[in-house]
């Protein structure tokens, strides 16, 4: 969530700020008459207060003075049930502003670029040139009909369209790569951790999954439970509501989950395949640290999740996402887009993200900073979406007979 005080002591930058991130004047002018409203409520229960203490005071003046306090009393009487009754009203009017600046997204870092979508996107780098076929490289649904390795219409008669069923040895290449991308993660610091992958309302609030995304989540019927759709959200709430000892920061994390998402904006896009499915299996990297870290790690989760690409020999880039593109509680990511030959295009595979303290506050994440509580920052990113990293291996390793060669890296996770 956004700092409510900065909005309330600079609102005009904030809101230029907001419109960069597509926010409209509506919710804009919305959340204005609420953080006025706000305002004016504290204004007048300070005031209210104000004058509590000052009659207060007057009991000790007329005593010493023999003054009759019956008068001053009432009056005391009063304004106490007015004090009470501000009170509320402030408690009620932060409620309200709260529950609009839930919806409202993260605020950009000042060099992210300006764009509407995605075309605005910024090439950072390309890493390792794509291989040259002598034959038309096949797309990846092709070749796993062909090796056997997919089963879409099974996926089907199990649950409906977007699932899937990998078997045999695309099954042992899914394993692998988890096994793969876990061990590589640790080397570079971050622990493995084993999450629920049901969590509860106030994990999602704390992401920012919730309020506003929730037609995109799994329910669990008849209970305020939800199916994940990023281990991102169990392992930075594993810390909502804590104050952690500065001497634990950083904590870098990385985690294996199945992920749910019923993708409901994304109807007709990547209808063949696994590029988007309704569950999939993802690697996850987390990062709670000090603001002051929190630059240096985001750098070195974009490299952590590019040397794994590197490794499995898969072509790829980095991009800087621009404001349009941005997610709701990123104030910066990255995002690596993997070439895939069949398709003739670079796709993402993963997307790093700083969320600065925009996260922190909405799950009360802190740590001791001297004598005062300080928000955290916390990261999140990908290394990597299986089932496209799959796609990846197959595509870019495929023969011209269809066979597809497992790359040397995984032959002993296999």
């Amino acid at each position: 969530m956004i700092d409510l005080k900065l909005l309330q002591k600079d609102f005009d930058n904030i809101s230029v700020q907001l419109k960069r991130k597509g926010v409209d004047e509506e919710i804009l002018a919305d959340l204005k008459a609420k953080n006025e409203t706000l305002k004016e409520a504290k204004t007048a229960y300070e005031a209210a207060q104000a004058a509590q203490n000052e009659m207060s005071k007057l009991f000790g003046v007329y005593k010493r003075e023999g003054k009759d306090i019956t008068e001053l009393k009432e009056k005391v009487d009063a304004n106490k049930i007015r004090v009470t009754e501000l009170l509320d009203v402030q408690r009620e009017a932060e409620e309200t502003l709260v529950k609009r600046a839930m919806a409202v997204p993260n605020l950009p870092d000042a060099d992210v670029p300006d764009g509407e979508d995605e075309e605005s996107n910024v090439e950072i780098k390309k890493i390792l040139t794509p291989r040259e076929f002598d034959f038309k490289p096949k797309e990846h649904w092709e070749l796993s009909e062909q090796n056997g390795w997919i089963d879409f219409e099974r996926g089907v008669k199990l649950a409906k369209s977007r699932f899937s069923v990998i078997g045999g040895v695309g099954a042992k290449l899914e394993r692998a790569l988890i096994n793969f991308m876990l061990d590589f993660n640790e080397k570079r610091g971050f622990k493995e951790v084993s999450v629920p992958q049901i969590v509860n309302r106030s994990a999602l609030e704390g992401t920012g999954q919730l309020p506003k995304f929730e037609e995109d989540l799994y329910k669990i019927e008849d209970d305020e439970l939800y199916l994940i759709p990023t281990s991102e959200v169990p392992l930075t709430n594993l810390y909502q509501d804590e104050i952690i000892p500065s001497d634990e920061l950083p904590i870098k994390m990385t985690a294996h989950t199945a992920c749910f998402r019923k993708e409901a904006g994304s109807a007709g896009r990547d209808v063949r395949g696994i590029i988007r499915q309704h569950q999939f299996h993802k690697v996850e990297l987390v990062a709670i640290t000090k603001p002051d870290e929190s630059d240096k790690i985001f750098d070195d989760m974009v490299a952590c999740a590019s040397d794994l690409l590197e490794a499995l020999g898969l072509p790829h880039r980095l991009v800087t996402l621009c404001t349009g593109d941005l997610g709701f509680g990123a104030a910066k990511t990255v995002d690596l887009e993997v070439w895939l030959p069949g398709q003739g295009q670079y796709r993402e595979i993963s997307s790093v993200s700083n969320t600065r303290d925009f996260q922190a506050r909405r799950a009360k994440i802190r740590f001791k900073d001297g004598k005062q509580n300080t928000l955290v920052h916390t990261l999140n990113g990908s290394s990597l979406a299986v089932g496209r990293t799959m796609v990846a291996i197959m595509e870019n390793y495929q023969n011209e007979d269809g066979s597809i060669t497992i790359p040397d890296i995984l032959e002993r996770y296999m």
